[in-house]
């Protein structure tokens, strides 16, 4: 017998719905269960089904709703409940798959989902020669602030949105530091546990009650977040006065791996006296959630007022989740931390599931004006289960098969350093690897499978030396490459992490970013912003992509400088790329160029020294000849290197072709011969002629001759290069009548040209911008500057 709740406590019988329900046959299940035992009576009728049947729910109002599952495995004649294996699920969502109910309690699932059509549809579907059941089902209308539509994404630490869209499985409800709080108490009629057999240690915790002292105040969260019982009572460290006491009070949750994790924390300060006297921290699985968390300065200065947060966990792949609060430094008296309570939720997967073992289609057939809308779900769950089982067995043995062949070479950052790093106390329970400081970064490598299909091959983007890179996308959205390291690879560990700990230090917006890395499973995964238009390479020649205008290859060359010219000057000591090339150098939707790959990279010399002296790497091509012959890097090998990016540029070739005679096989050595002899317009890429203006040409070339001087102390600094760019682009971009082409072979810092018709605020001499000025030109627009060189009037 099915039953229904509509705002009240009331069940009613099924069968006074039959136009709800659609099944092929009417099964009845009772039992009668000693009143003893005091179990509900809910649990003494079933509705069984031996083929996919559904229940259709008119929904007054679109939005969320409240499905509560209850099931109990009675015994009814020839049917074994205890054995029943099914599937439940929505039109949008799967809220069970290969499910089973064993033993003697009863079993209820709760699930919120977004209703946008004129009914909810619950579909059961037997797996094959087995059949489902339920003993009772609440459709109920949720709060429309109940669940906002964003967090903060705890690892990205970053806003996350569209959590009105998910569908959310209640795992913990739990109340810190006082008893149950049933459906009775709860305005929304729902269940929170007490906390106390989720703490790991529990004599570092004490509890505390103050029900009376809440106050719900206007603007803050309501009882329909959490009822006064339950911010009325907290959980607080066992400090005994002692103001030495450092540790961490912990909870451990246990959860199923490979899903997102929606945590929310209550808090109410009911034990301080007055104002500002509380800070402390929050950890979730070792990451920091709030630092020095004031709950005065959260709610208005108004002691014991309710106060919530919200995070969304990237995808677990432990089976727990760790909460800890601790002490803060910004304590001035005793330390103390407090938690009132807690709810986890798990968020559907990117197939709409909310189930790992999910083999289940999801089949909408219902429009909105139907009277009769439901998710039609044929499945064979035998032969599925075949081919993941199969699929399982060849993956293992891959697995296996790579551990066995390269666990020598390929070691998690986590195990590979002495050293470990703990968040927290000594009792958080949880340490990250010596990637260390950028632990914020680490994704688990179902994330990473999930958000690339499981490295299909189709969404392959590109192949380098480190392994291929695939075109991904996380679960709210972010579009991502992830370049999967090759076990076969030359390149290794140190690149990794040599890649990891480069980019977390920086942000520019000329340098690729790194959203995360993974390290597990023997893999080595870096994850990057996904650039929309590829390599500068794939844009010159090979690729078949339509030619660059002369000003966009202009304004890519002059957004890599800015880059490099960041990486050498924007901290404390220079950050020398040692792998500059086209194919190094990506392009957003916009063509906007951003220097990646930092495998390579090495920091420069220390103040009273000129050179870093180190083994030789690099592209054949684009490798600096001074640094070969003396394994000397400076900032300038990357300016050579850069200079062979320009010509490269120029031409459109490749910068080696052992296809081409002698003398031209080099393009850096043939483009400078030509470059000497004042006609470089005769090898530049066909597609530019007639469409240079001869003056920008001739500024470009002295430039990446001065990039390709044999020795570096002969090179401009990048700062000058950007400099010389962003003039051979206004010259480009000048339309000045009468005005005879000029002789532009002084760098732009040599020149002694005042410049006197600024505003008061903006006047400058070019003698007086150097390069080691300009930390960051990301935001800075030359145009004002080099306008006054190209015009009469500014001369």
């Amino acid at each position: 017998m099915w039953n229904h709740r509509e705002g009240s406590l009331n069940f009613t019988s099924d069968q006074f719905y039959k136009n709800f329900l659609s099944t092929q046959e009417d099964i009845l299940a009772n039992t009668t269960i000693n009143s003893t035992t005091g179990y509900s009576p809910l649990y003494q009728t079933a509705r069984i089904f031996n083929s996919p049947s559904e229940y259709s729910f008119p929904v007054n109002k679109k939005g969320r709703v409240w499905i509560r599952l209850h099931f109990f495995p009675i015994s009814y004649r020839n049917y074994n409940l205890s054995a029943a294996n099914f599937a439940v699920t929505t039109q949008n969502n799967v809220l069970l798959s290969n499910f089973s109910v064993s033993g003697k309690n009863g079993v209820m699932k709760e699930y919120l989902v977004n209703v946008t059509l004129d009914e909810v549809v619950v579909t059961f579907t037997p797996s094959m020669n087995s059949t489902a059941f339920v003993n009772a089902i609440e459709v109920v209308s949720v709060p429309d602030d109940l669940i906002p539509d964003d967090a903060t994404a705890l690892s990205l630490r970053r806003s996350y949105t569209g959590l009105l869209t998910q569908a959310l499985e209640t795992v913990f409800r739990i109340n810190m530091g006082g008893p149950s709080v049933s459906f009775g108490v709860d305005p929304l009629r729902r269940t929170w546990v007490p906390d106390v057999s989720f703490l790991i240690l529990p004599n570092l915790a004490r509890n505390f009650s103050s029900i009376g002292a809440v106050k719900y105040v206007k603007g803050g969260p309501t009882e329909n977040i959490a009822p006064g019982s339950v911010y009325g009572t907290l959980t607080e460290m066992n400090s005994d006065s002692d103001p030495r006491s450092n540790f961490n009070v912990t909870w451990k949750f246990d959860v199923e791996p490979g899903f997102q994790y929606l945590v929310r924390l209550h808090f109410c300060d009911i034990v301080s006296k007055g104002l500002n006297e509380l800070y402390f921290n929050v950890y979730i699985d070792s990451l920091l959630a709030a630092k020095d968390l004031d709950l005065t300065a959260k709610t208005n200065n108004v002691l014991a007022t309710p106060y919530f947060m919200d995070f969304v966990t990237t995808p677990s792949v432990d089976n727990k989740i760790l909460v800890s609060i601790g002490p803060s430094d910004a304590n001035s008296d005793y330390p103390n931390a407090i938690l009132n309570g807690l709810e986890i939720m798990k968020m559907n997967n990117s197939k709409s599931s909310l189930s790992a073992s999910t083999a289940v289609i999801l089949t909408s057939n219902h429009g909105s004006s139907s009277k009769k809308v439901g998710a039609i779900v044929g499945v064979c769950l035998g032969i599925v289960c075949a081919v993941v089982g199969v699929f399982f067995v060849v993956c293992m043995r891959r697995r296996r098969l790579v551990q066995q062949g390269h666990s020598k070479t390929w070691v998690p950052l986590s195990i590979k350093d002495g050293t470990s790093h703990t968040m927290g106390s000594k009792y958080s329970n949880a340490t990250t690897g010596s990637a260390a400081s950028n632990f914020e970064y680490r994704f688990p490598f179902v994330a990473v499978q999930e958000a690339t299909n499981n490295f299909d091959e189709s969404w392959v983007i590109g192949v380098g030396g480190f392994g291929k890179v695939y075109k991904g996308e996380l679960n709210d959205g972010t579009k991502v490459a992830c370049k999967r390291g090759n076990p076969r690879s030359h390149q290794g560990l140190a690149e990794f992490r040599t890649e990891i700990e480069m980019l977390s230090q920086f942000r520019h917006r000329h340098l690729v970013s790194l959203i995360g890395y993974c390290d597990e499973r023997n893999e080595m995964i870096l994850i990057y912003e996904y650039m929309e238009n590829g390599t500068v390479k794939s844009h010159l020649y090979g690729s078949g992509l339509p030619s660059l205008s002369w000003k966009e290859r202009l304004e890519i060359c002059i957004g890599a400088a800015r880059g490099l010219h960041y990486l050498h000057t924007g901290y404390a000591k220079a950050v020398i790329h040692r792998d500059v090339k086209s194919a190094n150098i990506l392009l957003d939707e916009n063509l906007m160029a951003k220097v990646a790959d930092f495998g390579l990279s090495k920091i420069g010399p220390e103040i009273d020294q000129t050179h870093v002296s180190t083994a030789v790497k690099g592209s054949f091509g684009y490798l600096d000849p001074e640094y070969f012959r003396r394994q000397q890097l400076t900032e300038k090998s990357d300016v050579y290197s850069f200079g062979v990016v320009l010509v490269e540029v120029l031409c459109a070739r490749p910068v080696i072709d052992p296809s081409l005679p002698r003398e031209m096989v080099n393009l850096a050595e043939w483009s400078m011969k030509w470059q000497k002899r004042g006609e470089l317009v005769r090898i530049v890429d066909p597609t530019l002629e007639g469409k240079m203006r001869p003056d920008s040409l001739r500024k470009f070339g002295e430039t990446a001759e001065k990039c390709l001087a044999d020795f570096g102390v002969d090179r401009p600094s990048m700062g000058d290069v950007l400099w010389n760019l962003e003039y051979a682009l206004q010259l480009q971009e000048a339309v000045v009548q009468g005005d005879p082409e000029e002789n532009s072979t002084n760098m732009i810092g040599e020149l002694s040209l005042q410049i006197n018709n600024f505003d008061h605020e903006e006047s400058v001499s070019v003698a007086k911008f150097e390069a080691s000025s300009l930390d960051d030109l990301s935001g800075v627009s030359m145009s004002k500057v080099f306008s006054q060189l190209v015009k009469s009037e500014g001369r």
